[in-house]
């Protein structure tokens, strides 16, 4: 009687450790492997269905630019760094459609490497779990999805004077960050004041003044960054060339600032406060 009620007891351990190695192996089977990244090895296109063609990584993930890098140094340190990791691979593999010329390297005030497209640093969403989640798109009205082929960006920060002194987006003595438009590597773009509804009034036909305010000159309207609204974006035509438009107004370059990322000395020129000429952002009346 001991002997059977054992070998009872001993079939149904076999058999409940059967059920379990089977639920076991049949959730296994089940379910989908969980794919692991290779290592990082350079930067591609990759197509996006609400974006269309952005970076990533050689894995997929998506990469971001940041309005606050207005100059040529990272803004995005400390608890942002880990909510927004650096992208950095040095000599990246470059992929199709994208051009080396336009990657470079920047020392962060930590004294580690981030890779810049354009003059913008690279940066992940910590957000983002997998490859193809784009996440970090509009985020605090301050991160784009990075492109190539943006014709204009929005910069973010303290706007500086011909003269050394600082001004607010109306062209004020003031302190603190202005949101301001830029090209797509990061040049200020300027209005002229006494231009009107779509007419560029100040450029000569013999363009003898368009090295103090050079035009911005596009050949087409390409992809806008998610916080603008592209409706507000034409061309015009001005004396044979493409000027590019916001909002009604002709966008112009200052010579002055001789190209350099993060550069406003235009606010103030050629009279500080007199708002002449004035940089451009949402908050900009339509002409």
């Amino acid at each position: 009687m001991k002997t059977t009620r054992l070998l009872s007891y001993t079939f149904a351990l076999f058999m409940i450790a059967s059920a379990l190695i089977f639920s076991s192996c049949s959730k296994s089977n089940n379910s989908t492997p969980q794919q692991q990244d290779q290592p990082t090895t350079g930067i591609s296109l990759t197509a996006d269905a609400k974006f269309g063609n952005i970076l990533t990584d050689n894995n997929g993930r998506t990469l971001y630019f940041f309005y606050n890098d207005a100059g040529t140094t990272s803004s995005c340190t400390g608890g942002c760094a880990v909510a927004w990791p650096v992208f950095y691979k040095e000599n990246p593999s470059i992929g199709t459609g994208l051009s080396a010329a336009d990657f470079g390297v920047i020392t962060r005030t930590d004294g580690s490497k981030q890779t810049t497209y354009k003059g913008w640093p690279l940066y992940y969403f910590a957000s983002d779990a997998k490859k193809g989640d784009v996440n970090g798109d509009g985020v605090g009205g301050n991160w784009v999805v990075a492109k190539a082929d943006y014709t204009v960006m929005v910069a973010n920060g303290q706007l500086v004077g011909h003269d050394g002194a600082n001004y607010n987006d109306q062209g004020l003595a003031g302190t603190g960050a202005s949101m301001y438009l830029t090209d797509a590597n990061g040049r200020t773009l300027y209005l002229f004041s006494k231009d009107t509804h779509n007419t560029n009034v100040f450029t000569k036909s013999d363009f003898s003044n368009d090295v103090v305010w050079p035009i911005d000159q596009v050949t087409a309207i390409g992809s806008i960054p998610s916080t603008l609204d592209k409706t507000q974006f034409a061309t015009i035509t001005v004396f044979g060339k493409t000027q590019l438009v916001f909002k009604g107004h002709p966008l112009y370059y200052f010579g002055q600032d001789n190209a350099v990322k993060g550069s406003t000395k235009g606010i103030s020129f050629p009279t500080p406060g007199a708002a002449i000429w004035k940089v451009v952002n949402s908050n900009t009346p339509v002409l």
